[in-house]
């Protein structure tokens, strides 16, 4: 090749100069545009964590309060006469008195309307905990909801040892 010859892939300096310029504003968009996305999924990740935690707290509410109604159930003469192999149908006025007893100290402070359903069958006690926890961050967004449901279920069981039929789930209880 010719000394004065340029290469066929050789980019004069000043060209490369010239397009590192004009390159340097696009970050000024790029920045804002990724930090806005950062903002809005942290955001979204926060109320969904809160949704989550009320769920779980009702749940171990419901939960406590069923083992609540199931102990009382099981706790008396009727349990432990003989014949009742270690099993005692569930009177559910006992049952609905036991799980209001449980849940008369609770509280549950982000969980508003907090709603209280005892199902019983023969042998089990199901508390179902029915509430509306409010958003932080997706009442600043215009049409988002400002709150979601959150449901907890219990389910006990009033006999010694392991359940002798299945555990009642759905509509079963």
């Amino acid at each position: 090749m010719a000394p004065d010859a340029v290469a066929p892939d050789a980019v004069a300096p000043d060209a490369v100069v010239r397009d590192a310029g004009r390159q340097r504003g696009s970050v000024l968009l790029l920045v804002p545009a990724g930090v806005l996305v950062l903002v809005i999924l942290g955001a979204i990740a926060v109320d969904a964590a809160i949704a989550f935690l009320a769920q779980r707290e009702l749940a171990g509410l419901a939960t406590a309060a069923a083992n609540d109604a199931a102990a009382a159930a099981a706790a008396g003469p009727r349990y432990y006469a003989p014949g009742t192999g270690g099993q005692v149908a569930v009177d559910p006025a006992l049952a609905r008195r036991s799980v209001d007893r449980s849940l008369a100290g609770a509280s549950v402070p982000m969980v508003a309307g907090l709603q209280v359903d005892v199902r019983t069958t023969a042998t089990h006690v199901c508390v179902t905990l029915t509430g509306r926890v409010a958003y932080l961050f997706a009442r600043a967004v215009p049409g988002a909801a400002a709150s979601a449901a959150v449901t907890g279920r219990g389910v006990a069981a009033a006999a010694q040892g392991p359940p002798a039929g299945p555990v009642p789930t759905g509509g079963d209880c």
